[in-house]
């Protein structure tokens, strides 16, 4: 092809091969991408089912609208998702690598100079995505989910045509003691009738007890229109009967809105995020509240950190004992996977117990399971690559 005088034509620069995984990660990637969706898919059906068997009798007895119960089962699917990626992880890594032994193919990549911890390092940034995606959703996602599942299993009671506030709310405000006493929210979201509150003596030698009609909140802050005061000695004894002013504004629990007021109010602590769960232990310590309750909190605040990363655990565990036992078949990896599961969450259950009734640091009673499985892990690892 001619060129112009004078002009020079610069060499096409060379195009630059896409992004690839190594053929190594990405072998493993394949092997280990059935298994896991199998059993993750698995896992959430067998989860749904089980909830499906226990509210099939609103369905069947009570003429449930077939919609609403649909949404109340979904929205509690996600409540799993701690559960769910962990025996992922462990079916997943005990399958394909067990595969892999059985075809001596991890043998093959040793003796040509590959280490096992390389040949594993797909799996175990597999174990780390899955720890951060089930804490991620575990922490955000499941409080909002379970407060919709519970709403819509109420309009399923009280045959609503929308999603109800539950009505008759108590709830504690561990950094006051006062406790507060809601009949029923209106639907426009920030009117509540019948309101009780009780204020505890703290500073002053009376106990008080305010009731009013009605009340509206805005943000954090609840306005009592025309409250009624009554006051009591320390014996029990009523002091005497005081009107108040015709307003009188008091602020919600742990300066919250209303909605998370609705929320924690008729929810387990395992339902409310890491946040506020420590908000509120921090609360009850700092007024020198303690006991079981304090012991359960912290606990299940331990937990939705411990049960997610023993995704990551899993596959330190499941990895050597893939290629251990991996030449025996798939039905051993199937029934070490179901074991290992049913012993983590044993030995979770008899840590729990002991931390609820003060035997154990609740902190380190939702751990130790993870302690003792890593441990395990990390040993047999450490023979297998030696």
């Amino acid at each position: 092809m001619a060129s112009l005088s004078g002009v020079r034509v610069a060499p096409l620069a060379p195009m630059r091969a896409p992004l690839r995984l190594p053929l190594l990660d990405s072998y493993v990637m394949r092997e280990l991408a059935g298994p896991f969706a199998f059993s993750l898919g698995a896992f959430l059906l067998f989860w749904f089912l089980n909830i499906f068997f226990l509210a099939a009798d609103y369905l069947i007895n009570a003429h449930a609208p077939f919609f609403l119960i649909l949404r109340f089962l979904i929205f509690r699917v996600p409540q799993s998702t701690p559960y769910a990626f962990p025996f992922a992880c462990l079916f997943a890594a005990l399958l394909a690598f067990g595969r892999l032994a059985a075809d001596n193919e991890i043998t093959a990549l040793r003796t040509t100079g590959v280490r096992f911890i390389r040949i594993c390092q797909t799996p175990l940034l597999l174990g780390v995505a899955a720890f951060a995606f089930a804490y991620f959703v575990n922490d955000t996602v499941v409080p909002k989910a379970v407060d919709l599942s519970t709403r819509t299993f109420y309009q399923i009671v009280y045959h609503t045509a929308t999603l109800p506030i539950v009505p008759q709310i108590f709830r504690k405000d561990e950094s006051t003691g006062n406790v507060f006493y809601v009949g029923n929210i209106e639907p426009d979201h920030k009117t509540m009738d019948n309101v009780m509150i009780f204020v505890n003596a703290t500073n002053s030698p009376y106990k008080e007890v305010i009731n009013a009609d009605t009340a509206i909140v805005s943000g954090s802050l609840m306005t009592l229109l025309h409250p009624r005061v009554t006051k009591f000695k320390r014996s029990g004894a009523v002091d005497g009967y005081v009107l108040s002013p015709a307003k009188m504004q008091i602020g919600l629990p742990l300066a919250e809105t209303l909605d998370q007021f609705t929320s924690t109010a008729n929810n387990d602590d395992f339902t409310v995020n890491s946040g506020q769960l420590r908000t509120e232990i921090h609360a009850m310590e700092a007024t020198g509240q303690g006991g079981t309750t304090l012991d359960v909190k912290k606990i299940t605040l331990a937990q939705k950190l411990a049960f997610p990363f023993a995704s990551l655990i899993a596959v330190v565990l499941a990895l050597p004992l893939a290629v251990r036992f991996g030449k025996k078949g798939r039905t051993l990896g199937i029934a070490l996977s179901i074991l290992l599961f049913f012993v983590y969450f044993i030995m979770m259950s008899a840590f729990v117990a002991l931390g609820r009734n003060g035997a154990l640091n609740p902190y380190l009673a939702a751990w130790i399971p993870n302690a003792i499985m890593g441990a395990a892990g990390g040993v047999l690892f450490w023979q297998e690559e030696h």
